[in-house]
This record gives C-alpha cells, structure tokens and sequence, in this order.
C-alpha cells in the first residue's frame, strides 16, 4: 500500500491526530484488552499468523479476524470507526 501524498504541514497534522486517537482512552482499553486475549488464544493453540483479535460491536465479545479484514473496518473504512 502506498503512502499518503501529503505536504508536510498536513503530515504533521496527520500524524498529532493519530497519535492523540491511539492515546486515547477508549483505544487504550481495547489495546489492552485484546492484547489479554491474543496472549489467551495463543495460550489455547489457536494459530494467530495473520489474524488480529477484534472487538465486535453488536455482540460486545472478542473475535478472531484476518489482519485485512480487520484493518478495513470490513469494507467500511475507518472514517466514521468510534
């Protein structure tokens, strides 16, 4: 996947956004969370090679996905992600 084209102003800008999202607290909590859980599924003998654990909204429980599919919101992107 390529880079963004962005001038430097908006890199910078870009770049303080993510890191203010990936601090917040919410974000922290899943982080946190899903790392318990990868490290239990590992511990099962769940094979783990390309997959990430992911939070599923409508059931609230943890699920094991593709690194793909989870990275593109399931083909909904990660613009309008809460």
């Amino acid at each position: 996947m390529p880079k963004q084209k962005l001038s430097p102003e908006a890199a910078k800008a870009k770049a303080e956004r993510d890191l203010a999202a990936a601090k917040s607290p919410k974000r922290k909590q899943r982080k946190a969370e899903n790392q318990v859980a990868r490290r239990g599924f590992k511990k099962k003998g769940f094979n783990l090679r390309n997959k990430d654990v992911h939070h599923c909204p409508k059931t609230g429980k943890l699920m094991i996905v593709s690194v793909a599919k989870n990275r593109g919101n399931f083909g909904d992107g990660t613009k309008k992600e809460v």
